[in-house]
């Protein structure tokens, strides 16, 4: 007998190989994964907003009689698509980009500084002055630093761990990063990687992440009301289309709960400065070893941590250092009627 899945197997090969050639991302497993997961996300929002336009002649009129109603639906539904790709496409925040900033900012002083001892020789003693790099002002001062001097800064003298160096990207970590074996590098204040965005979700992106959520929360909200709407109006209408109805509406309301525990859980997470990474894996990470599970090291209070983390933080060189045994201890006291006053939870 002639074995027909040869040939076939042939032509699925030469067309995989034709559309890798033209698109290289496809080539990737994991990218192609990534591809294929945020097609279908999309297309789960076509089809649960097609489906009640499609199925609800109601919604049609009363789109005709208020149309800032649908217009403002319509305007979530877009903004959201739009905030998942932003975070999918945003950096985390890569250690390797740190670094890379400040051995740039270490070769920019440099020459300004061969610039003006030159300049001070033909000037008789006048020294020409210039601005340096943002980044380089705020990982190095005015003078240069190694990068194993700016991770050592950020840990307080004396500890026994002043370094780490990750053993696959050989590059000393500061501290609250970790390696992402998805990504292959090192992220900033790592959270996690999120399978649905293709990413991780660091310093970098995780306030848009957050935003996604809430969002995605809203829409599923409204998304619900209408199906709810639509199921208990009493019209007649085709069985099927109430099985489909129903059977959609089932799925929304899992990823509705799963989706609004996913936000009070981040929503703690900014609330107390914390990472998922950090409260999930706490007793194992080396510099939160031997801090009471209660405290908060890197908490500012409730007030400043959501203002840090929705409008102070500019960018990715901002690297948190690990507080002192002093700060440790004061963050530990116990509550008291008088902190309540002075507001010791939120500043």
């Amino acid at each position: 007998m002639v074995d027909l899945c040869c040939p076939l197997r042939g032509v699925c090969d030469r067309a995989c190989e034709r559309c890798y050639h033209w698109f290289p991302c496809l080539a990737d497993p994991a990218r192609r994964s990534s591809l294929l997961l945020k097609v279908a996300l999309v297309a789960l929002h076509l089809v649960y907003v097609g489906v009640v336009f499609l199925f609800d002649g109601d919604l049609i009129e009363k789109a005709q009689e208020e149309p800032w109603y649908i217009a403002l639906y319509l305007l979530l539904f877009v903004a959201t698509l739009i905030q998942y790709f932003v975070t999918a496409c945003s950096s985390p925040g890569y250690v390797l980009d740190v670094m890379r900033a400040v051995h740039e900012a270490n070769a920019m002083f440099m020459n300004r500084f061969k610039q003006r001892q030159t300049a001070s020789s033909k000037n008789g003693g006048f020294v020409v002055s210039s601005d340096s790099n943002q980044s380089g002002r705020n990982l190095l001062g005015s003078n240069p630093t190694s990068w194993s001097k700016v991770v050592m800064d950020l840990f307080p003298p004396g500890t026994s761990i002043r370094t780490y160096t990750c053993a696959y990207c050989n590059v000393e970590q500061p501290p609250r990063a970790k390696h992402c074996h998805d990504c292959d590098r090192c992220v900033l204040q790592f959270d996690h990687h999120c399978v649905w965005l293709g990413t991780c979700i660091g310093q970098g992106n995780h306030c848009r992440f957050w935003w996604y959520i809430c969002e995605e929360t809203a829409l599923c909200i409204w998304t619900g009301i209408l199906y709810i709407t639509y199921l208990t109006a009493d019209i007649s209408r085709a069985w099927w289309k109430d099985a489909v109805m129903i059977v959609l509406l089932i799925f929304l309301s899992i990823s509705l709960i799963f989706l609004f525990l996913l936000l009070l859980f981040h929503s703690y997470l900014v609330l107390t400065n914390q990472t998922t990474y950090e409260l999930v894996r706490r007793r194992r990470i080396p510099y939160l070893r031997g801090i009471p599970e209660r405290v908060y090291p890197f908490s500012k209070g409730a007030c400043r941590n959501m203002y840090h983390f929705c409008c102070a933080r500019s960018s990715i060189y901002d690297l948190e250092r690990m507080p002192t045994a002093q700060e440790l201890e004061e963050k530990s006291k116990p509550f008291t009627c008088l902190d309540a006053f002075t507001c010791r939870c939120c500043c």
